[in-house]
Protein backbone atom coordinates (compact mmCIF):
# COMPACT_ATOMS: atom_id res chain seq x y z
CA UNK A 1 0.00 0.00 0.00
CA UNK A 2 2.79 2.07 1.13
CA UNK A 3 4.44 1.65 -2.68
CA UNK A 4 1.43 2.41 -4.14
CA UNK A 5 0.88 5.96 -2.70
CA UNK A 6 4.74 6.32 -2.92
CA UNK A 7 4.21 6.15 -6.88
CA UNK A 8 1.16 7.87 -7.44
CA UNK A 9 2.56 11.05 -5.27
CA UNK A 10 5.33 10.88 -7.60
CA UNK A 11 3.09 10.41 -10.57
CA UNK A 12 1.00 13.75 -9.02
CA UNK A 13 5.12 15.67 -8.85
CA UNK A 14 5.83 14.89 -12.14
CA UNK A 15 2.42 16.00 -14.10
CA UNK A 16 2.76 19.34 -11.82
CA UNK A 17 6.71 20.05 -13.04
CA UNK A 18 5.18 18.95 -16.72
CA UNK A 19 2.35 20.92 -16.70
CA UNK A 20 4.74 23.95 -15.09
CA UNK A 21 7.34 23.07 -17.65
CA UNK A 22 4.65 23.34 -20.51
CA UNK A 23 3.44 27.10 -19.27
CA UNK A 24 7.24 27.80 -19.23
CA UNK A 25 7.77 27.00 -22.81
CA UNK A 26 4.84 28.36 -24.16
CA UNK A 27 6.03 31.58 -24.89
CA UNK A 28 9.14 30.60 -25.87
CA UNK A 29 7.37 28.22 -28.86
CA UNK A 30 5.31 31.18 -29.55
CA UNK A 31 8.41 33.26 -29.95
CA UNK A 32 10.10 30.67 -32.13
CA UNK A 33 6.95 30.32 -34.41
CA UNK A 34 6.24 33.84 -34.90
CA UNK A 35 9.87 35.11 -36.43
CA UNK A 36 9.34 33.09 -38.85
CA UNK A 37 5.70 34.01 -39.92
CA UNK A 38 4.35 37.40 -41.87
CA UNK A 39 2.62 39.35 -39.70
CA UNK A 40 -0.49 38.84 -41.07
CA UNK A 41 -0.32 35.37 -39.86
CA UNK A 42 1.09 36.60 -36.54
CA UNK A 43 -1.91 38.51 -35.84
CA UNK A 44 -4.43 35.30 -37.62
CA UNK A 45 -7.03 34.67 -34.69
CA UNK A 46 -7.27 31.30 -33.57
CA UNK A 47 -3.31 31.44 -34.07
CA UNK A 48 -1.33 29.02 -35.86
CA UNK A 49 1.83 27.60 -33.80
CA UNK A 50 3.50 26.06 -36.99
CA UNK A 51 4.30 28.68 -39.37
CA UNK A 52 1.72 27.92 -42.54
CA UNK A 53 4.44 30.70 -44.86
CA UNK A 54 7.52 30.24 -43.36
CA UNK A 55 10.24 33.05 -44.27
CA UNK A 56 13.42 34.46 -43.39
CA UNK A 57 12.66 38.02 -44.22
CA UNK A 58 12.30 38.93 -40.91
CA UNK A 59 15.48 38.76 -40.03
CA UNK A 60 16.91 40.39 -42.68
CA UNK A 61 14.50 43.05 -41.79
CA UNK A 62 15.66 42.94 -38.47
CA UNK A 63 19.63 42.97 -39.69
CA UNK A 64 18.52 46.25 -42.38
CA UNK A 65 16.74 48.28 -40.07
CA UNK A 66 19.11 47.95 -36.73
CA UNK A 67 22.85 47.36 -36.52
CA UNK A 68 21.75 44.00 -34.53
CA UNK A 69 25.19 42.62 -35.89
CA UNK A 70 26.68 45.32 -33.92
CA UNK A 71 24.99 44.72 -31.12
CA UNK A 72 25.47 40.96 -30.98
CA UNK A 73 29.08 41.57 -31.68
CA UNK A 74 28.75 43.71 -28.49
CA UNK A 75 27.34 41.63 -26.12
CA UNK A 76 29.58 38.57 -27.23
CA UNK A 77 32.60 40.57 -26.19
CA UNK A 78 31.51 42.01 -22.75
CA UNK A 79 30.13 38.76 -21.67
CA UNK A 80 33.22 36.58 -22.56
CA UNK A 81 35.43 38.93 -20.95
CA UNK A 82 33.19 39.56 -18.07
CA UNK A 83 33.14 35.69 -17.77
CA UNK A 84 37.18 35.40 -17.83
CA UNK A 85 37.71 38.00 -15.63
CA UNK A 86 35.18 36.97 -12.90
CA UNK A 87 36.89 33.21 -13.21
CA UNK A 88 40.55 34.53 -13.09
CA UNK A 89 39.86 36.93 -10.03
CA UNK A 90 37.28 34.60 -8.42
CA UNK A 91 39.76 31.39 -8.38
CA UNK A 92 43.09 33.62 -7.50
CA UNK A 93 40.68 35.70 -4.54
CA UNK A 94 39.23 32.00 -3.45
CA UNK A 95 42.75 30.72 -2.84
CA UNK A 96 44.16 33.51 -1.21
CA UNK A 97 41.71 33.45 1.36
CA UNK A 98 41.30 29.75 1.87
CA UNK A 99 44.91 28.59 2.10
CA UNK A 100 46.53 31.91 3.13
CA UNK A 101 47.12 32.63 6.59
CA UNK A 102 47.27 36.41 7.25
CA UNK A 103 45.74 39.46 9.68
CA UNK A 104 42.42 40.15 8.59
CA UNK A 105 41.84 37.41 6.71
CA UNK A 106 38.24 36.75 8.20
CA UNK A 107 37.07 40.06 8.27
CA UNK A 108 38.09 40.66 4.37
CA UNK A 109 36.23 37.63 3.77
CA UNK A 110 32.87 38.67 5.89
CA UNK A 111 33.41 42.41 4.26
CA UNK A 112 32.98 40.59 0.31
CA UNK A 113 30.33 39.00 1.79
CA UNK A 114 28.69 41.96 3.08
CA UNK A 115 28.67 43.68 -0.52
CA UNK A 116 26.77 40.84 -2.07
CA UNK A 117 23.66 42.79 0.49
CA UNK A 118 24.21 45.77 -1.06
CA UNK A 119 21.61 46.12 -4.26
CA UNK A 120 22.84 47.18 -7.45
CA UNK A 121 20.61 50.31 -7.79
CA UNK A 122 22.13 51.48 -4.48
CA UNK A 123 25.22 51.85 -6.84
CA UNK A 124 24.28 52.82 -10.36
CA UNK A 125 25.11 56.58 -9.26
CA UNK A 126 28.54 56.18 -7.85
CA UNK A 127 29.16 53.44 -10.79
CA UNK A 128 28.45 56.44 -13.06
CA UNK A 129 30.09 58.88 -11.28
CA UNK A 130 33.73 56.73 -11.70
CA UNK A 131 32.67 56.16 -15.22
CA UNK A 132 32.42 59.53 -16.18
CA UNK A 133 35.42 60.44 -14.42
CA UNK A 134 37.85 57.78 -15.98
CA UNK A 135 35.93 58.48 -19.10
CA UNK A 136 34.51 55.43 -19.72
CA UNK A 137 30.98 56.18 -20.51
CA UNK A 138 29.81 54.65 -23.96
CA UNK A 139 32.46 52.30 -24.33
CA UNK A 140 32.55 48.49 -24.01
CA UNK A 141 34.84 48.81 -21.04
CA UNK A 142 32.16 51.11 -19.39
CA UNK A 143 29.68 48.30 -19.86
CA UNK A 144 32.10 45.47 -18.43
CA UNK A 145 33.59 47.74 -15.17
CA UNK A 146 31.34 47.17 -12.83
CA UNK A 147 31.26 43.19 -13.58
CA UNK A 148 34.59 42.29 -13.48
CA UNK A 149 34.77 41.07 -10.02
CA UNK A 150 32.10 39.13 -8.46
CA UNK A 151 31.60 38.54 -4.27
CA UNK A 152 29.73 35.38 -5.08
CA UNK A 153 32.35 34.14 -7.23
CA UNK A 154 34.58 34.66 -4.61
CA UNK A 155 32.55 33.13 -2.10
CA UNK A 156 32.08 30.02 -3.97
CA UNK A 157 35.75 29.17 -4.96
CA UNK A 158 36.58 30.08 -1.46
CA UNK A 159 33.96 27.06 -0.15
CA UNK A 160 35.04 24.55 -2.96
CA UNK A 161 38.82 25.53 -1.58
CA UNK A 162 38.28 24.73 1.52
CA UNK A 163 37.03 21.42 1.14
CA UNK A 164 40.59 20.05 -0.57
CA UNK A 165 42.64 19.11 2.03
CA UNK A 166 45.11 20.96 3.22
CA UNK A 167 48.05 18.34 2.99
CA UNK A 168 47.77 18.33 -0.77
CA UNK A 169 48.71 21.79 -0.82
CA UNK A 170 51.37 21.54 2.30
CA UNK A 171 52.99 18.42 0.55
CA UNK A 172 53.42 20.53 -2.39
CA UNK A 173 55.11 23.07 -0.69
CA UNK A 174 57.07 20.70 0.86
CA UNK A 175 58.63 19.34 -2.67
CA UNK A 176 59.16 23.13 -3.55
CA UNK A 177 56.24 24.05 -6.06
CA UNK A 178 55.66 27.45 -6.40
CA UNK A 179 52.50 29.19 -5.38
CA UNK A 180 51.42 29.43 -8.51
CA UNK A 181 52.25 26.18 -9.65
CA UNK A 182 50.06 24.59 -6.61
CA UNK A 183 47.43 27.02 -8.18
CA UNK A 184 47.50 25.86 -11.70
CA UNK A 185 48.24 22.31 -11.61
CA UNK A 186 46.20 20.88 -8.49
CA UNK A 187 43.92 23.52 -6.82
CA UNK A 188 42.23 24.04 -10.23
CA UNK A 189 41.75 20.85 -11.48
CA UNK A 190 40.12 20.08 -8.32
CA UNK A 191 37.60 23.02 -8.45
CA UNK A 192 36.83 22.49 -12.13
CA UNK A 193 33.13 21.75 -11.59
CA UNK A 194 32.44 25.14 -9.40
CA UNK A 195 34.87 26.81 -12.17
CA UNK A 196 32.55 25.40 -15.27
CA UNK A 197 29.41 26.85 -13.12
CA UNK A 198 30.68 30.16 -11.77
CA UNK A 199 31.56 30.53 -15.66
CA UNK A 200 27.88 29.64 -17.11
CA UNK A 201 26.05 31.40 -14.51
CA UNK A 202 28.21 34.46 -14.93
CA UNK A 203 28.04 34.69 -19.16
CA UNK A 204 24.41 34.29 -18.86
CA UNK A 205 23.88 36.90 -16.34
CA UNK A 206 25.98 39.32 -18.24
CA UNK A 207 24.30 38.38 -21.93
CA UNK A 208 21.07 39.14 -20.27
CA UNK A 209 22.05 42.57 -18.31
CA UNK A 210 19.98 45.61 -19.13
CA UNK A 211 20.06 48.49 -16.48
CA UNK A 212 23.38 49.10 -16.70
CA UNK A 213 23.76 49.12 -20.23
CA UNK A 214 21.27 51.23 -21.11
CA UNK A 215 22.64 53.82 -18.41
CA UNK A 216 26.15 54.01 -19.52
CA UNK A 217 25.78 53.60 -23.65
CA UNK A 218 24.58 56.29 -25.83
CA UNK A 219 25.04 54.91 -28.76
CA UNK A 220 25.52 51.85 -31.58
CA UNK A 221 29.35 51.55 -30.95
CA UNK A 222 28.27 50.17 -27.36
CA UNK A 223 25.13 48.62 -27.10
CA UNK A 224 24.57 45.41 -26.05
CA UNK A 225 21.84 43.40 -27.68
CA UNK A 226 19.20 43.53 -24.85
CA UNK A 227 19.32 47.59 -24.89
CA UNK A 228 18.77 47.37 -28.68
CA UNK A 229 16.75 45.19 -28.57
CA UNK A 230 13.98 47.47 -26.18
CA UNK A 231 15.16 50.75 -28.70
CA UNK A 232 13.80 48.52 -31.77
CA UNK A 233 10.69 47.18 -30.23
CA UNK A 234 10.45 51.47 -29.48
CA UNK A 235 10.82 52.64 -32.81
CA UNK A 236 8.84 49.25 -34.34
CA UNK A 237 6.10 48.42 -31.95
CA UNK A 238 3.73 47.60 -34.68
CA UNK A 239 5.79 44.86 -36.18
CA UNK A 240 5.63 41.95 -33.72
CA UNK A 241 7.06 39.68 -36.49
CA UNK A 242 10.37 41.92 -36.38
CA UNK A 243 9.92 42.11 -32.65
CA UNK A 244 9.93 38.24 -32.46
CA UNK A 245 13.07 37.67 -34.96
CA UNK A 246 15.38 40.33 -32.82
CA UNK A 247 14.27 38.38 -29.18
CA UNK A 248 14.66 35.11 -31.04
CA UNK A 249 18.49 36.30 -31.83
CA UNK A 250 18.81 37.74 -28.35
CA UNK A 251 17.81 34.58 -26.70
CA UNK A 252 19.85 32.79 -29.44
CA UNK A 253 23.37 32.12 -27.32
CA UNK A 254 21.26 31.44 -24.11
CA UNK A 255 19.56 28.47 -25.58
CA UNK A 256 23.02 27.02 -27.27
CA UNK A 257 24.53 27.23 -23.97
CA UNK A 258 21.86 25.49 -22.25
CA UNK A 259 21.43 22.67 -24.53
CA UNK A 260 25.22 21.81 -25.34
CA UNK A 261 26.19 22.55 -21.36
CA UNK A 262 23.11 21.62 -19.88
CA UNK A 263 24.61 18.98 -17.85
CA UNK A 264 27.10 21.30 -16.11
CA UNK A 265 24.52 23.94 -14.88
CA UNK A 266 22.39 21.09 -13.36
CA UNK A 267 25.50 20.25 -11.64
CA UNK A 268 26.71 23.68 -10.92
CA UNK A 269 23.10 24.06 -9.18
CA UNK A 270 23.30 21.31 -7.26
CA UNK A 271 27.12 21.95 -6.41
CA UNK A 272 26.58 25.86 -5.34
CA UNK A 273 23.60 24.66 -3.21
CA UNK A 274 25.58 21.93 -1.18
CA UNK A 275 28.67 24.40 -0.88
CA UNK A 276 27.06 27.57 -0.09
Amino acid sequence: MSILRHSISRGMIYLILMAGSVGMLLPLVWMTSSAFKPLHEVMRIPPTWIPEEPTLDNFRAVFAQFPFGRYFLNSLITSSLITLSVVITSAMAGYALARFHFPGRDFLFVLILSSLMVPFQTRMIPLYQLAIRFHLQDTLLGVMFPWLVDAFGIFLMRQFMMTIPADLVDAARIDGASELRIFWTIMLPLVRPAIAALAIFTFLGSWEEFLWPLIITSSDVSRTIPVGLQFFSEQYGTNVHWQMAGALIAALPMLVVFFVLQRQIIEGIALTGMKG
